[in-house]
């Protein structure tokens, strides 16, 4: 039974997997990681975890295993793993939660596509039909956006508005204009790899960006989760 662990910027998000499925996935805040047993419906046998919010967090991740008496696989990103290379300058510097999503991409879909990953902040990773991560791009999530209007901007609200093609107030033209500029970062990178590229989704805004995207695409939940099960497997089937 895999427990897989993805340690983001606001939540650490959980999945168990007994091999054939999920049995069951949530979310909890951070300094809720000692709680987390308790919402599990099985004891676990193993963890495999990524973490991009911090030492602390990695510390509590590392106690929670040792309470359990179970192996712990840390995710990081490398050169290559699981059918995906690494394109990065520097690979170990691409974030280990975009490396998973990558992975969790090339074992769902065979092709090129757009890995977005719409969250606090917003990913944008070009993987092409060869299984390279060619590169891509990090920009503010929708919800940052708007906040930052907010925040630095006197006459500007928190906004509240929905997306309209052609806003005609403010509130709309601020969450609008979140999401064209999230599409369009989405259009030109689909551009860079050609042949109308499919764009995997995930995260807690994809369902924002979803039904704007004029281009194929598929909503995927939890596509980190899904690339530590296949990494995962991956350290079982090696004997790490």
């Amino acid at each position: 039974m895999l427990l897989c662990l993805d340690a983001g910027n606001t939540r650490l998000k959980y999945g168990l997997h007994d091999g054939r499925d999920w049995r069951g996935q949530g979310a909890l805040n951070h300094d809720a990681v000692d709680d987390l047993v308790a919402q599990l419906p099985a004891r676990p046998t193993r963890i495999v975890a990524c973490n991009v919010a911090g030492a602390a967090v990695r510390q509590r991740i590392e106690a929670l295993a040792a309470s359990l008496a179970i192996p712990l696989d840390w995710l990081a990103s490398t050169a290559a793993a699981c059918g995906v290379r690494n394109g990065y300058d520097t690979p170990q510097q691409l974030g280990a939660d975009r490396w998973a999503a990558l992975i969790g991409a090339r074992a769902a879909h065979s092709g090129a596509c757009i890995v977005v990953m719409a969250g606090t902040a917003s990913t944008i990773d070009a993987l092409d039909d060869s299984g390279l991560f060619r590169g891509g791009l990090i920009l503010p999530g929708l919800s940052l956006m708007h906040a930052a209007l907010a925040r630095n901007t006197a006459d500007l609200p928190h906004a509240s508005g929905r997306f309209q093609p052609l806003p005609t107030n403010t509130d709309d033209a601020i969450v609008s204009g979140a999401i064209h500029a999230t599409l369009g970062a989405i259009e030109r990178m689909r551009r860079t790899l050609g042949a109308n590229p499919l764009c995997l989704l995930s995260g807690g805004a994809a369902a924002e960006l979803a039904p704007h995207l004029d281009s194929p695409h598929r909503v995927i939940d939890n596509l980190v989760l899904e690339g530590l099960v296949h990494f995962g497997a991956a350290c079982a089937s090696s004997g790490n």
